[in-house]
């Protein structure tokens, strides 16, 4: 497996690498991939969940306990949850969503996808993320997996980053742009 984008370069690409090595031997990419998926939602949605892992005054005990009764509410795979305790042992789970991100590279790499990140001002529908693979493997020449990500800040529009390439079409932008050109 070829980790040219310094994935391994990084803590949190260290643990994703391991996590995802061991998936593959054990034949289980996709339900790791679908309960990390699950991990990544609830990262997003519930802030207990991300007090849990991002708080320095929980113990490494506590933080196992609860970190079990969640993956154990769940429902995620054997293999996640052990992951999980490891990171709760070594007090690593502040670290979980670059962790989850960077798997998700490593699994796309595997596909032979491409990520783009996308980031929009309000959630995409199943359509509209349809659409955009369907642009975005036409423009790059390959199948195409996308990061979601939600920013009000951006006001509308989308911002698109493929490796190192970046389609900034938010109207943010574009707002700046007008007042640049406006002053000059």
């Amino acid at each position: 497996m070829d980790n040219s984008g310094g994935i391994q370069a990084s803590l949190a690409g260290r643990y994703a690498t391991a996590l995802f090595g061991l998936a593959r031997d054990e034949k289980q990419l996709e339900t790791v991939a679908a309960s990390l998926a699950a991990l990544k939602r609830a990262l997003g949605e519930s802030e207990d969940f991300q007090a849990l892992i991002a708080s320095p005054l929980i113990s490494r005990d506590e933080a196992a306990r609860a970190v079990a009764a969640t993956a154990k509410a769940m429902k995620l795979d054997t293999t996640t949850t052990s992951f999980l305790g490891v990171l709760s042992g070594n007090r690593r789970l502040a670290e979980l969503g670059s962790i989850i991100r960077a798997f998700d590279m490593l699994l796309s790499a595997h596909r032979g996808e491409t990520t783009a990140e996308v980031t929009s001002a309000h959630p995409l529908t199943d359509d509209q993320v349809a659409a955009l693979k369907t642009n975005l493997k036409s423009r790059l020449g390959r199948d195409v997996a996308v990061d979601l990500a939600v920013d009000p800040a951006i006001l509308g529009g989308l911002v698109v980053k493929v490796g190192s390439q970046m389609i900034d079409g938010s109207i943010r932008t574009k707002l700046n742009s007008l007042a640049q050109a406006m002053k000059g």
